[in-house]
Formats: C-alpha cells, structure tokens, sequence
C-alpha cells in the first residue's frame, strides 16, 4: 500500500498510461514547463518529453478539436480543459462531435479521448471559475462522465476510462487533490457503473459524488453521534453510467433517501436520481425524497458568502432532522 494524495493517484495513471502505449499523449494549457495549473502534469514533459506532453495555446475549442481529431486517427489523447467552467467554450467539439461520432458513422470512427477537468467551488475563484457541470454533461449519450472522491477511486477509474471507445469526462473536484489515502500498490481497476458504498446503515440513503461526499460521511458521523441514527452514504463515482441498482436496493432497505449535490438545485442531477427512486421505490418509502444543492445564486467571491451558497455538513443534517424528524 501507498500513501497517496488524489493528484499523485491520478499522476500515477498518466504515467502509466504514457509508459504503456506510445499512442498516449497528453495536452493541454500549461501542462508542460508550468507543471500543471493543479500541479498533476509536473515533471512529466521531462520525462516523455514535448512530443508526447503538449503545451497548448488558450483555446480550449482548438485543444479539444485536435484531441478528437487525433483520437479519431487512431491515437489515444489524454486533454486536459484547465477548468470545467472553460468548458462551456468547447461544447460544440464535445457535445456535436466527439460524443456523436462513433454513432453517426455505425462504429466505424471511434473518439477514445480522456478529457481531464477541474470542477468544483470552495476555492474563492469566483462565479465563473468555481460551477460543477458534470451533471450537465452526464445528460449527454455517447459521453462517460467520471466523478472520484478519493485517491484509490481515482487511479482506479481512470485506469477504466482508457480502456474506453468513448469519450471520457474525468471531473477532479479542485478541493479534493490534497486528499491522502492508501492506494494498493498492485494493479487494480474500478468499473464505470458500480457506485461505493462508503458507509452502511439502516435508516436513511445519502447519495452523494465527488466533493460532497466527504461533507456527507461528515454529516452521517453526526447523525450517528446526536441522533442515534445510521444512514448508508452512496459514492456514485460514475454518472454516466449510474448504479441505479445500488441506490435502490439502499433505499428499499432505509425506506428514506436523500440527495446531495454541489451544484445548482434547478437542473440539477439529482433530480434525475430522484425521479428514479420514486419509480422505482416509492412503495418503500417513509417520507419525502429530498434534494440537498448549492444555492441558486452565481457563486460569490467572499469566503463565508460562497461556503453559505454550498451544501454543508450542518445543512444537511438540518434538512434530514427537519424532513424525517429524528
């Protein structure tokens, strides 16, 4: 076993993944003599050299085109986007095209592109560095949308994501790169559709992705201290796929669920997680589904503002005190 922060597990994959298969590349902004705006890429353009560790021009349109174009040809890019929020700039090459392409031309051209982003608030960065839009793009067929919580998720998934004929979006929450874990030091891979089970209990589902699972096992140690009360915390890890199956056998055994996200609570993904265990498990049920979400405002810059906007530990557990009476 290693000792491993999340930025050194997916470090960890880059490598080998360039080592294993000289078709890999890398590109992306700053990626090369700055290291990384997150730090991940540092070292590797002097050890695989420019060829293979591609500074990029500010162009995410450009970066990511040319990522599936060469995917396209037969290599495997690994792009990284600085940031989900500059994204949005490269929505027709990812949305129209590269996750498209192996339908319209019946398998015949096939996009294995790992897009690599930062998501996530919490940061101070601002309204318009600091949105979480993997929901948005989970909604999309043709895309695989990967969310890891922790440093042994993340190699593991990440391993997955380039054995894929598809695009991969891999969402890294930018607080998360600091988190350590023990990673085994054997290969070992994490399959896309199977969510984690991150703490058991009997009375009430959390489920939960990426940053906000953390500040749910937080909320759950809570309620286990305060109230008495175990509830069962489901890491997703994946949202394209999603594990409906895991959530509700979890919720027909809690007969409660509640849904935690960091975005938006209009359009959110958790309605869609919602919908499904109303269908599908609304006979179980012992009280409302609730939705857990940042607020609808643009996140603020001050500190307090911006942490008031995003679900806490302490939101949480008032929302379930006040939904389930406990």
């Amino acid at each position: 076993m290693s000792n491993l922060t999340l930025r050194e597990s997916i470090k960890t994959g880059l490598i080998e993944a360039l080592e294993s298969d000289t078709k890999v590349f890398l590109m992306g902004e700053d990626i090369g003599d700055y290291n990384g705006a997150y730090a991940v890429t540092a070292g590797l353009l002097k050890k695989f050299g420019p060829k293979r560790i591609i500074d990029t021009p500010i162009s995410e349109s450009v970066i990511l085109g040319t990522g599936i174009g060469a995917a396209a040809a037969g290599l495997r890019p690994i792009v990284e986007i600085m940031t989900i929020n500059f994204l949005l700039l490269a929505f027709d090459q990812l949305i129209n095209h590269a996750a498209k392409l192996r339908y319209m031309s019946n398998g015949q051209i096939e996009v294995p592109l790992v897009l690599r982003t930062v998501t996530g608030g919490g940061a101070q960065l601002g309204a318009t560095h600091s949105q979480s839009f993997e929901g948005w793009l989970a909604a999309v067929p043709g895309l695989k949308v990967v969310c890891p919580s922790t440093p042994k998720d993340a190699l593991g998934l990440f391993r997955t994501s380039m054995k894929q004929k598809d695009p991969v979006v891999f969402a890294e929450h930018a607080l998360l790169y600091g988190v350590k874990e023990e990673v085994p030091d054997e290969f070992f891979e994490i399959p896309f559709g199977k969510a984690n089970i991150k703490r058991s209990g009997d009375s009430i589902t959390i489920i939960s992705y990426s940053g906000m699972v953390r500040t749910c096992m937080a909320a759950s140690e809570i309620i286990s201290k305060d109230f008495n009360v175990e509830c069962e915390v489901i890491d997703l890890r994946t949202l394209r796929p999603l594990d409906f199956e895991t959530i509700i056998k979890s919720v027909k055994k809690t007969g409660r669920a509640v849904v935690v996200e960091e975005t938006w609570k209009t359009g959110g993904f958790g309605a869609n997680i919602s919908e499904s265990i109303q269908l599908e498990a609304f006979d179980y049920l012992d009280g409302p589904i609730i939705r857990i979400a940042s607020e609808d405002v643009p996140a603020p810059y001050n500190r307090k503002l911006e942490l008031g906007t995003i679900p806490s530990e302490e939101k949480i557990v008032a929302a379930i005190k006040q939904n389930f009476s406990i």
